[in-house]
């Protein structure tokens, strides 16, 4: 199908040149089985009437075959619309937005891991003449294109892409849905990835991975603080060595702070210079 759209676009082919073509002059033959068959609807009216005339909804079209070729550019409806019994067939086509899940894919990632993923696809008809005339089933073969869509692009990332990147893969599947689906007459709205499940052994392996990276990185932090606190331990003994009536502030500070608790604690002050008077012994 894109073979055959890349040659029409060399040979100067459009969307529109290919509908003209099928809505061309239907030949004498055509044109005498038309007639006859309205000269019929004609005789046996009213009777005829609940034949030709038929209702679409707001929501619908419908794209009318006359002897196998489409009548007009554009698709009939909503409301009221007349047909020829015998000679006139439709296609009712709906226009409202459609949503399908994508069933789980197992993929092959770039560094060889395999994942299931699974998405939702939502898209709509934009044209219903190419969604009937262009393909078989619009609705199908946009399902099988979403699923080999899905597996192309997930192919060419690693693994931490597919956990972190997911906006960029339903940007990128969307606008290669949107591009595939444009000669068929469907414009792909939204692309999104639902989840993505990994074996249960690489799953263990990525939570110890995890737990010792945490590990390293609290031990980091306890001998960062420790070191900060040496620091700031070694300056407060400076400043004490400096006066010595800070240190008897201190001792009085501790004194206070225990004496808050409520606790059986017994202290028995004694002098600074009764315990350096041993020392020097």
């Amino acid at each position: 199908m894109e073979d055959q759209m890349e040659s029409q676009k060399r040979r100067g082919i459009s969307q529109e040149d290919l509908i003209s073509e099928r809505t061309g002059t239907l030949g004498c033959i055509g044109w005498f089985i038309v007639i006859l068959s309205g000269m019929f609807t004609l005789l046996l009216f009213p009777f005829t009437v609940w034949f030709c005339l038929k209702i679409v909804q707001e929501y619908e079209r419908a794209v009318i075959f006359r002897l196998g070729r489409i009548t007009d550019r554009k698709a009939k409806g909503p409301g009221i619309f007349f047909v020829l019994p015998c000679t006139d067939s439709f296609v009712k086509v709906d226009l409202r937005t459609i949503s399908f899940d994508i069933p789980p894919q197992e993929i092959l990632t770039k560094d060889s891991v395999t994942v299931s993923v699974d998405g939702v696809v939502y898209f709509r008809v934009k044209d219903p003449i190419a969604s009937v005339a262009n393909v078989s089933n619009a609705d199908f073969s946009t399902r099988l294109l979403a699923q080999t869509t899905l597996r192309n692009v997930l192919g060419t990332k690693n693994l931490s892409e597919v956990l972190s990147d997911r906006e960029i893969i339903a940007h990128t599947m969307q606008s290669s849905l949107d591009e595939a689906t444009d000669p068929w007459g469907i414009k792909v709205e939204r692309v999104e990835i639902k989840d993505v499940k990994l074996p249960v052994q690489l799953q263990r392996a990525m939570a110890a991975e995890a737990e010792a990276t945490r590990e390293a990185r609290a031990k980091v932090i306890s001998a960062e603080g420790e070191m900060n606190a040496s620091r700031a331990l070694k300056e407060a003994s400076l400043v004490i060595a400096e006066s010595p009536s800070a240190l008897q502030l201190r001792y009085l500070q501790t004194l206070s702070t225990i004496a808050a608790e409520k606790n059986s604690t017994i202290i028995f002050p004694l002098p600074m210079d009764m315990i350096s008077h041993f020392m020097r012994k």
